[in-house]
């Protein structure tokens, strides 16, 4: 699981002409907020920084330095820039020991596929699924096994091997890939 370090200001007053300020000056407003509930904190963070943690297809912890304070946490929610794309303000969830959160992270597809070897066209129809864990047992990714797909077979939610720990929460029949019959095989029949 790779972390990324950032060090965040404390933000000293709230509205738009605050807001605008810290924008002009290379920062981004941000709030995080604590996974089993409680008090939110906002502060600004450096928008060169926020880079790798953003802009990655990758799922990734953030630690985030307040006040010589070390608080883990994950993206919850950015808001972009209608024109130019830029960052205009990030929700974190912190993390807490033993408290489960909700969280989105990339599907990978593992093997060779019998029915893509036979001619087959292999079409993946998610690239991330939802997962509910805990801290400790957080992953980056999920890998879900396409050995045993053949022509026209299809590979669901349900087909994912399960690591410990953490729960799938999308649908259990919801396709996430599936091994299409090209035209050639079907008129060869």
């Amino acid at each position: 699981m790779e972390i990324i370090a950032l060090q965040g200001h404390r933000k000293e007053n709230s509205g738009k002409v605050e807001t605008s300020k810290i924008r002009r000056n290379g920062h981004v407003p941000a709030v995080m907020y604590k996974s089993g509930g409680g008090e939110s904190t906002q502060f600004t963070l450096d928008s060169v920084e926020i880079r790798p943690l953003i802009f990655t297809p990758k799922f990734k912890l953030a630690e985030i330095t307040l006040n010589g304070v070390v608080h883990k946490c994950i993206v919850k929610d950015i808001q972009f820039h209608p024109v130019s794309e830029a960052v205009l303000h990030i929700d974190f969830l912190e993390l807490v020991p033993g408290v489960k959160f909700k969280a989105t992270v990339p599907l990978r597809f593992a093997g060779q596929a019998p029915g893509v070897k036979a001619g087959g066209k292999f079409i993946p129809r998610m690239r991330n699924v939802n997962i509910l864990t805990t801290p400790d047992k957080v992953v980056d990714e999920i890998h879900a096994d396409i050995t045993a797909m053949d022509l026209g077979s299809t590979l669901r939610i349900r087909d994912i091997a399960l690591v410990d720990g953490v729960e799938i929460t999308n649908p259990a029949a919801v396709p996430i890939a599936s091994i299409e019959i090209p035209r050639a095989l079907k008129a060869g029949k």
